[in-house]
């Protein structure tokens, strides 16, 4: 499974416009819901509830809120990036502005681990976290993640 098979365009948000985590955590999920279907309240409901018990923002500006949902049929990735740095409660205390939301039906658990490990493989590294978060376009977000992608496979 290749992230760039599952961000499209229509499925990245440049800029989000929220100014703090819990807008975020909506503007994503309306944005998964408006693309992959499902009920928003349930899923935003179950992104929150995985960050009360720990805060899914590891660090380097990212943050991979995620959660799972009766309500999705398949699962679902989508990202976005803010302009201004957002207090998330991350793992290492710094602001993030790189976000990438992923979410699936329990049945989906095991793409929702791979997916997660692909995403945190893809932005340790600072130049593509760099250029990722300075996309101007989500075409332009979806190309960087297809180049870093196929610079790894080949």
């Amino acid at each position: 499974m290749l992230l760039s098979q599952l961000l499209a365009p229509d499925r990245v948000r440049v800029p989000l416009t929220a100014r703090d985590k819990s807008g975020i955590l909506r503007e994503l999920a309306t944005l998964l819901v408006a693309t992959a279907g499902g009920d928003e309240a349930d899923v935003l409901h179950a992104v929150r509830e995985r960050e009360e018990s720990q805060s899914t923002g590891f660090g380097y500006e990212v943050a991979i809120p995620h959660g799972r949902s009766p309500t999705l049929s398949a699962f679902a990735v989508v990202a976005g990036v803010s302009p201004v740095p957002i207090d998330y409660g991350a793992l290492d205390g710094q602001p993030v502005r790189l976000f990438f939301l992923v979410a699936g039906p329990e049945s989906a658990a095991g793409q929702q681990v791979r997916a997660l490990a692909r995403i945190a493989r893809l932005v340790r590294r600072d130049s593509v976290r760099d250029r990722l978060i300075h996309a101007a376009t989500p075409a332009d977000f979806c190309e960087v993640v297809r180049e870093c992608e196929e610079r790894v496979a080949g």
